[in-house]
């Protein structure tokens, strides 16, 4: 019975070990997204705009194992922008995963414009929408960057939702951000990544501003 407590006590010391260090990667991560908007010529924010960024705390839930089926024969479509443009990409692929238990799952995209540059050839790109849009999160949906080599020769993929993101659309117009299309929305509350864009927060009253839901 006492070696079997030293080894429960063990197991959560290393998974709060694990939990702790994931932590400590997300906050990074963060740190230099905020940084690349200072970086961006066309970016919509300042340096001083950057304080109203706001994030979901970091839950190793959402870092989910995900099945890739990779898509034959897939053909050109135009995905609508919140600018009324549209932009060509081509279905990469799909993801199965499971969240507490809930099977879902999300499309994976390939910007055929994009791919024609060497810089950008292996990115792909997951736009989706989920419960919390309009209200947590930004309405008009977030987007989570993958590259190709993240697919394991098992079909495999890491699928971090802590690390979804905003479109340039949720902090100012005059973008061309693609719409999730209702293939990827999710019935299901993605608690993870970024929150909806806060110009201003009124201490006292906690009365929150925020940007258009798009």
């Amino acid at each position: 019975m006492f070696l079997f407590s030293i080894c429960i006590a063990m197991s959560f010391a290393a998974i709060c070990q694990v939990n702790e260090l994931y932590i400590k990667d997300i906050e990074l991560h963060r740190l230099r997204y905020k940084n690349d908007f200072l970086k961006d010529e066309n970016s919509p924010l300042s340096k001083k705009d950057t304080q109203y960024l706001r994030f979901f705390d970091p839950d190793i839930r959402f870092k989910v194992k995900a099945e890739f089926t990779k898509e034959d024969n897939a053909v050109p479509f135009d995905m609508a922008t919140y600018s009324g443009k549209t932009k060509s990409f081509i279905k990469y692929g799909r993801l199965e995963f499971k969240i507490d238990n809930v099977s879902m799952s999300l499309f994976v995209y390939k910007n055929i414009k994009l791919a024609e540059s060497k810089e950008y050839a292996d990115y792909l790109f997951i736009p989706f929408k989920d419960l919390t849009c309009g209200s947590e999160s930004y309405g008009g949906g977030r987007y989570i960057d993958i590259k190709t080599w993240d697919v394991t020769k098992e079909n495999t993929l890491m699928l971090d939702f802590n690390k979804c993101y905003n479109p340039y659309c949720a902090y100012s117009s005059g973008y061309n951000c693609p719409i999730p299309p209702k293939e990827n929305w999710l019935d299901f509350k993605i608690t993870a990544g970024e929150k909806q864009f806060a110009r201003h927060i009124k201490q006292n009253g906690t009365i929150y501003f925020y940007r258009s839901n798009g």
